[in-house]
């Protein structure tokens, strides 16, 4: 297996073109992982007291 540095090197001797691709690979993938984590932190309750902190925010006009 690679080692982090010898990825770097690779992605640093990367054409623009292949280093965007790249790069949007990763957005998406970081993306989906955060979402994938958001929804098991809601599902497990995690946000709910956020979630009531804000309605009465809102509720109080703040």
């Amino acid at each position: 297996m690679l080692t982090l540095e010898k990825i770097e090197a690779a992605i640093l001797k990367l054409p623009p073109d292949e280093f965007q691709h790249l790069r949007q690979w990763f957005l998406d993938v970081d993306n989906r992982c955060w979402n994938e984590q958001l929804e098991e932190d809601i599902a497990e309750g995690k946000l709910e007291d956020l979630a009531q902190e804000a309605l009465a925010d809102f509720e109080a006009g703040h």
